[in-house]
């Protein structure tokens, strides 16, 4: 697969993302919620393809760097490219995480974890909420 250009700048306004986004995916993109593990049409999927952001469309992940590591959401190792997401530490829930949010839209995606002992090229778990990702199957 060859890279696409990288992210352009999304800009709407919060009600423009409502009329756009169902209940669920605002809840989640915009309010930086997540789904319930396990209910996510992605965490279980081999398709090859490239995952975009739901809310604005930019490609975020491929299914090459997408790995089981059961833990209810879909994971991967990396991003398509670095400049397709941004950090965020987070400190909710009592704890610090760091967020992971789409460079195109500022949309929340899910979180990454560092240094859990996967068998990945990059020891990452990008723990992703289904509900972010449009999967565009490879032809």
């Amino acid at each position: 697969m060859t890279e696409a250009p990288g992210p352009v700048q999304v800009v709407k306004t919060e009600q423009e993302w409502r009329e756009q986004l169902s209940s669920l995916e605002y809840h989640v993109l915009r309010e930086a919620g997540t789904e319930r593990p396990g209910t996510g049409e992605y965490e279980h999927t081999t398709t090859e393809g490239v995952y975009h952001c739901r809310a604005c469309d930019a490609e975020l992940f491929r299914s090459d760097q997408k790995f089981a590591s059961h833990c209810g959401w879909p994971a991967f190792w990396g991003p398509a490219a670095a400049d397709r997401v941004v950090y965020r530490e987070d400190r909710s829930l009592g704890q610090v995480r760091t967020e992971v949010r789409c460079a195109s839209c500022d949309s929340h995606l899910g979180h990454v974890f560092h240094g859990e002992g996967y068998d990945t090229p990059t020891d990452n778990r990008f723990c992703i909420n289904s509900v972010c990702l449009r999967l565009r199957p490879a032809r």
